[in-house]
Parts: structure tokens; sequence; C-alpha cells
């Protein structure tokens, strides 16, 4: 059964840790920013050490990283936790959390942020948010796919949201852009398509995040999906949201061959894909090839372009949750229970 947090209400507090990278000093300007536009919507902001440093493609020693996201994890006094962003090697902060001692409380995010929600959800069956980035809310108006992600955090267990896709993406990234009216330029026409170009539909539990990371959990405690899926979702189908950050076309289809060949497709009834600046060709020989394929060997129905992960806006997907997402005419929309 999913556990999951209390619904967030105005006059809470956010916690903001980094279990990834920090912010460097030239960037700190965003956290201050961002953290201004949840005070003035009526939320309290702690701010912890890790955040404003950066060593070695991390924010601090994971020792130090995984106190301080414990600490905020069994603070009842903290309803919620963003870190900035994400970032490469929050992995080896993973055997040093306390899972056992965590309350459940939303942490949202997504890129290296989506190893600990996978992580989290695994071990606990606590449900975690995978959406925007901190960064990405320091603007006075947020878009309307963005925005989703308060909807689902002050959401009470058992409530139903609604999601559809984005009208426009961004095509181009610049943290010096003036948020106005929003952090992104939306500047180019949204169309979720699908393997077979035809109308899809698939029902489950939402189960994901970014390929890049979360593929190094396979064979160890914290990707054990068989189990999970055995001890908390009692055999029902998982839909998975799944995004490639830097993966070249065949990294990408190598990574999704591990990921079938251990067993985390088993119990899938569709998988949605995220948009990509990734996913070079190698030899003539595309991410379309590799979505073709797994769709051949596994026969499961597959969305690709879909608002998931590094190229904006992004809708927020539970993992946990019970979803049906549907697909037509290059229009997607997700409808998302909060379900135990």
């Amino acid at each position: 059964m999913i556990r999951y947090p209390n619904a967030l209400v105005q006059g809470q507090t956010i916690g903001l840790t980094a279990p990834s990278s920090g912010v460097n000093p030239q960037l700190h300007h965003l956290v201050h920013e961002s953290q201004k536009q949840f005070e003035n919507r009526g939320y309290n902001i702690i701010i912890g050490e890790t955040v404003w440093t950066q060593h070695k493609a991390a924010s601090a020693t994971k020792v130090k990283r995984a106190n301080e996201l414990n600490a905020m994890l069994q603070n009842s006094e903290i309803h919620a936790i963003i870190p900035p962003w994400g970032g490469e090697i929050l992995q080896e902060i993973l055997p040093l959390i306390e899972w056992e001692k965590a309350q459940p409380k939303w942490i949202l995010g997504y890129s290296d942020t989506s190893t600990l929600l996978f992580a989290l959800t695994m071990k606990t069956g606590i449900a975690t948010a995978h959406g925007t980035n901190l960064v990405d809310l320091r603007s006075d108006e947020w878009d309307p796919t963005t925005s989703k992600f308060l909807d689902v955090l002050s959401a009470e267990g058992g409530a139903t949201i609604h999601q559809t896709s984005s009208v426009n993406y961004q095509s181009e990234w610049s943290h010096d852009r003036q948020p106005k009216p929003y952090v992104f330029n939306l500047d180019t026409e949204t169309k979720w398509e699908t393997v077979y170009n035809r109308p899809v539909e698939m029902k489950g539990r939402l189960l994901g995040g970014c390929m890049d990371t979360i593929r190094h959990l396979i064979g160890t405690p914290f990707g054990d999906v068989k189990t999970f899926q055995e001890t908390y979702l009692m055999n029902e189908p998982i839909v998975w949201f799944l995004e490639n950050c830097e993966m070249s076309a065949t990294d990408f289809h190598r990574t999704l061959l591990q990921m079938q060949q251990a067993g985390w497709f088993e119990y899938a009834s569709g998988i949605v894909f995220g948009r990509t600046e990734a996913g070079q060709e190698v030899g003539g020989f595309s991410t379309f090839d590799a979505l073709e394929r797994l769709a051949e060997t596994t026969n499961l129905p597959i969305i690709y372009n879909a608002d998931i992960g590094h190229v904006p806006p992004q809708m927020t997907f539970v993992n946990g949750a019970y979803a049906t997402i549907k697909v037509s005419g290059g229009k997607g929309e997700m409808t998302m229970t909060l379900k135990k």
C-alpha cells in the first residue's frame, strides 16, 4: 500500500536541501528569488547549508548531504522538501539515508533528484513527486503546466488531479533570462507522439525518473522493482515514465535493454518518455529505432516527447500514484489518483 504525505498548506514550512548538487555563488540569486516566490504565496522556507556550496560535482561530502537530508526527513515541522536542482552523484548518499525514520512528506524534483525519489518510494512505499525544480519557480507567475505541482502537493490522499500536455515547450535553456512572465521561454509547439502513430491509453501505478541516474540502481537494494511491486502495489500494473538527459541513441538503447532484462518492465502496462535534446544518432541508429525495438519486444504502448524532464515545462508525475494516460492527435492527458 502506497503512503501519501499530508497535503501541503499555506503557513507550513518547506525545506531546501541539496542531496546532489548545490548552487555556485554566482547563482545564489536563483535560490533567493525562488524563496521569495514561495514566501509570497504563504509558505515558510528553511534553507540547509548544502544549498549554498558546490565542490567536486556535489554540494558537500556524502555524510553532510545525508545528515542534512535525514534531519529534514525526520523533522515534523518540515512538510515538504525541494532541492534546488539535480546533479550527478546523489547515489552515493543512498546507503546513509535512515529510510525507516523517514516521515511521509512531499519531495519534489527531477534529474538526479529522481534518484532519491525513486529509491525512497522503492524502500518505503512513500509517494514522491517527479516534477519541476526549485530554481524554475522563481518567477511571479508559474506557467499552467508547471504550476500543477502545487495542486499535487496540496492534495489530500485519495484526491484526483487532472493534467494536460503543454501548448508549447522551451527549446533552449538560459538561467540569465529574466523570468517574465515565466521562467521558461515557451517557444515551440508541443506534440506528444506514439510509436506506430496511433492513439494510446495506458493505466497503472506510476514509476520512473531520469534514466541516466536511476539505471544505476538496477541490481541494488534501491532498485528492487519486483519486491516493490509485490509489497506495495499488490501486483498492479506499472506505467513507467522515463527521460533521457545525456545518453546517445545507442546508450539509450542499452539502458532500455538492461531495464527490460532486469525485469523492470515485467508488470508494465505502458511507457512514457519525455522530450530530450540528447539521443544523438550513432551510425544511423536513432532513439526512435530504440523505441520501435522496445515496442516490438515488449508489446507495450509507448508514448514519447511528453512533458517530462530536462526540456520544460513539466507535468508532475507521482511515484506510486494510479494514473490513466491518453494520447491522441498530438495531445496528452493524465488523470492521476493518490490511491493507496
